[in-house]
Parts: C-alpha cells; structure tokens; sequence
C-alpha cells in the first residue's frame, strides 16, 4: 500500500509548481484512486492530508479545491492584511477616537498616579475598576455582580481561560461549526476536542450531543455569520444546557452593538459564564478582557487566568478604569454602532442582489458567493484587485466542510473606499472565474 503522504506530497509539489492553481477542483475520490492506482480510502486521506496542510478545502456538496495560498498560522486574522484594502480584520476605529483617549489618558502620567499603575497583576482588579465595569458589561437589562467579576489582558486569554477551565485536555467542547478561527488555535494548545454544532439561522440548533463539557457561542452578533439569536432559541439552548448540567461560554465581544440584547446569564446565571473585551469597543493596542464568572465556577475560573499567566497588568486596569469611569468608553460605543450601522447600509446598497446576510448593527456580513465561484477562487480574484476578504474555510471546525462563502469586515476602511471596494467585488461576483483569469 502506498504512503499517503507521499502521494500528498506529489500533489503539494504540483501545487508549488503551479501544475494546480488556486481554485482548481480536484477529482472526486475514486476517479484519483484509479488515476493513481490506489485504495479510495487512501485516496480519502490523501484529500484529508492537503485540507490539514492547508493546501486544499473541501465545500460541502461541490469538492475539494486547491487554496488561495497557504493559510496563516492558527492565530488566524491575527494581522493587518497586506492588501491595499483590509475586509479581514474587524477592530474598528473612528476619526477623533485617539483624541478623546488621549484626553482621558492624559492624568495617568502624573507620577502618583504613573506608581498605581506599575504594581502586580491582580485578577479581580480594585473595587473602582470593579464597579467602573458593570455598565459598560450591563446589557438588555442585566448587568454582573462586581463580585463576580475577573480581569485578563484581552478577550483572547479570556476565552483561554474559560476553556482551560471548564474543559480538561482531552475532553469535547461544544462549538458553532464555523466559530472564531482564534479558538480553534486555543484548543488544539489546551488539548481540547472542538465538537461542531449544527447552526441555522437563529443560532446553535439546541440538539447537544453527549459527552460535551461545555459550549462556546456567540449569541449576540455571531462571527462569521451575523445571526443575534433571538429569545425563544435562548430559551431552548439554556433548557437544553441544563437537562446536561452544561456550561455555557457566553462570548460577548460584539455585544455592545446589541446592548438591548442580554447575555445567556441572564437566563441560567447559575451556569453561564460571560467573556467580553474592551478591544471592539477601544482599540486592540488598549484592551482588556473580562470573565463574569458564577459563583459555582469563580474559583475554577480564577485558578485558570492566574496558572495560564492571563491577569491583566495594572497600569492596562488602571486606564481603562478611567476610560470606563469617564464616559469614554460609552461615547465611542454609541459612534461605533451609528458607524457599523452605516457600514450596513454600504453592504445593503452595493451587493444588493447577492445572498448577504448580517446582524443590521454588525461589523461584518456573511456571503454566500454564487455559481459558479469557490469561496478560495473568490479569495484569490479578490486579492488580485487588492482587496482582502477572509473565506469560509477559516471559521470552519470540521476541515473540509466549509460553505461556499467569505466574510468581509467592514470596519477596517474610510466609508468612501468600502463602498468602492464593495462595489468592486460586486463586479467580481458577477462575473465567472474564467473572465478573470482564475479558471
């Protein structure tokens, strides 16, 4: 029997000798076992070796595809994009923002204040940063207890720290089967097995499988996909959750762009724990995570953010205390969701036609790209044009079973240059892969 690997790298090689091209289709399974005279369960993982090396994806119902490029590494989305349009990355920032934080900033320079800042990590923060939170956290009604609350550096180790702490190497997390490419990255270090969660368009279908130790979701404003899952299917979840006696990790890091829309806490706080950022509603390079943990989980929770060494620092505290305390934090959130709203009606003007779907108050949309494009030919067309946009197969748990899809960010650009660039990819859409050299 041959090596699988070995026929896989004869194909790798074909690929960096551009004998395939970004989009080419490979041929079904059996048709490459007999063209290579092999098994079809090795030509199985022969397929299943180039989607881990990332050379291939596989879209459900159509095939396997050769990629754009080779992928990032499993901080996927974690860098500005090289192109002269970025609708990868979502961290928006508006004009005038370094003003006002600036002016905030401004006092903690004073050297008695400076020396505050400069001490030891403290998890659950000060009183004053405690109590400074639980507006910004507060929404549709509910708002944490201070007590219950613990501070990391960013969401990202907030997200770390949930999952450490819930889940033991080795164990299944519940996830939305296209999820936050980051904690794809966070499970494969912590050892943990992602569990795909059948998704429609109000969210996790709340059909647990066994043997789950928790779930991760994003209820509100949902990334890649948009959806704000409406009350009635939060209802289902939580009865679903607690017939398992099920964690939930409630990812709220969009949140503030729905704050009539409340956390999963508010249904089951006995079981939830809620993780929220300030980096969507800031800035990435001023940031800091927090964990509202319930009572039952607080001292799991807070063993996991000190052992993975995810505090956040005291002077990053200290200026966000400031920043919460002042009202600057709530002035830049509502002109980002004012912002994020127009951005919307960007999307809804100039890919008007097309099967686009988004939270109307998000920072990205989800589009399901028609025939006769693959979503990495969509890619690869696009960047030609020098505009980024990140497909599907980045969000996917299951390699090999992403939709025919791409999300486009829309933060990152001037209004002006989006349209432009929205308009431009419409154009794209609306031609064949043939017309634009990608055949």
């Amino acid at each position: 029997m041959r090596d699988y690997r070995a026929i896989a790298d004869a194909v790798a090689a074909d690929i960096a000798a551009g004998a395939l091209r970004p989009g080419d289709q490979l041929p079904p399974q059996r048709r490459f076992a007999r063209q290579r005279g092999i098994a079809v369960s090795t030509a199985a993982r022969v397929y299943g070796e180039l989607v881990r090396r990332g050379l291939a994806v596989g879209e459900t119902g159509r095939g396997t595809f050769i990629r754009a490029g080779r992928p990032k590494p499993e901080a996927a989305l974690a860098e500005p994009a090289a192109a002269t349009v970025d609708l990868e990355l979502n961290f928006p920032m508006l004009p005038g923002q370094p003003e006002l934080i600036a002016a905030s900033l401004g006092p903690l320079l004073r050297p008695d204040l400076l020396a505050q800042g400069l001490g030891p990590s403290v998890v659950t923060g000060g009183a004053r940063t405690r109590a400074e939170a639980v507006p910004v956290l507060a929404r549709g009604g509910w708002s944490p207890d201070p007590a219950h609350l613990l501070f990391t550096g960013n969401g990202r180790q907030a997200i770390a720290a949930a999952i450490a702490a819930l889940v033991p190497p080795g164990e299944r997390l519940g996830v939305e089967a296209l999820t936050y490419p980051v904690v794809k990255g966070i499970a494969s270090r912590l050892g943990v097995t992602l569990v795909p969660l059948e998704v429609d368009e109000h969210g996790i279908v709340p059909d647990l499988p066994p043997r789950l130790r928790a779930v991760y979701l994003q209820p509100a404003v949902h990334n890649p996909l948009g959806v704000t899952m409406p009350d009635s299917r939060r209802a289902e979840l939580v009865e679903a959750a607690r017939a398992r006696d099920l964690p939930l990790i409630d990812d709220g890091i969009n949140g503030f762009l729905r704050p009539e829309v409340a956390p999963l806490a508010a249904l089951a706080p006995e079981r939830t724990v809620v993780l929220d950022s300030l980096s969507k509603r800031l800035a990435p390079g001023l940031t800091l995570g927090f964990v509202v943990a319930p009572p039952a989980l607080r001292e799991r929770l807070t063993a996991a953010v000190r052992s993975g060494g995810w505090a956040a620092a005291q002077f990053p505290l200290a200026a966000a205390t400031r920043l919460m305390g002042d009202g600057t934090v709530a002035k830049i959130e509502s002109a980002k969701r004012d912002d994020a709203a127009a951005r919307q009606e960007l999307v809804r003007s100039r890919l008007a036609g097309f099967a686009v779907s988004a939270d109307p108050r998000a920072y990205h949309c989800w589009w399901r790209l028609p025939e006769p494009w693959r979503a990495e030919t969509f890619v690869a067309a696009a960047a030609r044009r020098g505009i980024a946009v990140t497909p599907a197969a980045a969000f996917a748990v299951t390699p090999g079973r992403a939709p025919t899809a791409v999300r486009l960010a829309l933060s990152a650009p001037p209004a002006d240059v989006l349209a432009t660039a929205l308009g431009t990819l419409a154009e794209l859409a609306r031609s064949s892969p043939e017309d634009t050299g990608m055949e």
